[in-house]
């Protein structure tokens, strides 16, 4: 049986150097996912909270540079499952905000379907509910083993991103960057190795699952190092396997839905390295277009 947390409505300078790095071949305007109602629009301290029509949708609460976020939108887009997204300023979090997640943190997704209408929290939480809720499009793998050593995989992108923040959102010697990119290149190392073994396109098998789309959002960020190290980021090069593995997964319409530009997510992740981080950056270039 599915073991999850619930909520329920009752409880209710350096960065222009860096910048500078950054190529403008990635721009491009984009406007986020393409199932929910979505503009991108964060809503922050002092805002209302937003209604939504009784459709009987979903509805996730989402930061839309959120890896954690991310993966339960790659979920929804894989198994078109309608849903309605409101995207919450983690940094300034609306007041009403503590109703749906006390922990304040994304995601969050309310079940309308279910009794007093829940809320779920945590991505993989979320992630395993949904597949076993609308079973048509199986993510997870159906042999016990086979779903228990996946979860452990996707465990195991847990150091990765800790590695790759401290890399993005720390001011670091030089020396220090470069062991934490060595650190960074030993843990890939062993994905590296492990898409290899399997000797098929995806980690999941000859299409994308859980394993794929559970890691999928750090590889997707993983281009904000060419602008925080430079030349010595070299992930194709170094991993061939992975490279190929990403070029595909950037192909697979889950994740097109949601995809954004290395520029993009760049241009996020120097602005909260600064202290400034922009949510509604997409917003504004919607709007200068």
């Amino acid at each position: 049986m599915l073991m999850f947390r619930l909520y329920t409505k009752r409880r209710f300078s350096e960065t222009t150097n860096l910048f500078s790095r950054i190529s403008n071949s990635f721009f491009w305007s984009e406007k986020g996912a393409g199932i929910a109602m979505d503009t991108n629009q964060h809503f922050a301290k002092g805002s209302s909270q937003p209604s939504f029509p009784n459709d009987g949708q979903l509805r996730l609460f989402s930061m839309r540079f959120c890896p954690f976020a991310h993966r339960v939108h790659l979920v929804l887009n894989a198994k078109n499952i309608p849903y309605h997204v409101t995207y919450i300023n983690l940094t300034e979090k609306p007041e009403w905000y503590a109703s749906v997640n006390p922990n304040g943190k994304v995601p969050a997704l309310q079940l309308v379907d279910e009794p007093q209408q829940p809320f779920l929290v945590e991505s993989m939480i979320i992630a395993e509910y949904l597949d076993e809720k609308y079973p048509d499009v199986k993510l997870y793998p159906t042999d016990p083993l086979a779903k228990a050593e996946t979860k452990l995989w996707i465990e195991r992108v847990g150091p990765i991103a800790g590695t790759f923040y401290r890399l993005v959102y720390t001011v670091n010697s030089d020396d220090e960057s470069d062991r934490l990119l060595a650190e960074l290149n030993k843990e890939l190392t062993e994905f590296e190795t492990e898409l290899a073994k399997r000797a098929t396109p995806y980690f999941a098998g000859a299409k994308p699952g859980i394993f794929d789309y559970g890691i999928w959002p750090w590889f997707e960020r993983f281009g904000i190092l060419s602008s925080i190290v430079g030349e010595k980021y070299k992930f194709d090069e170094q991993f061939p396997k992975l490279a190929q593995w990403t070029h595909l997964l950037k192909e697979d319409e889950a994740v097109k839905k949601h995809l954004l530009s290395n520029f993009t997510h760049t241009k996020f992740s120097l602005g909260r390295r600064a202290g400034t981080p922009d949510y509604d950056l997409l917003v504004k270039d919607v709007e200068q277009d």
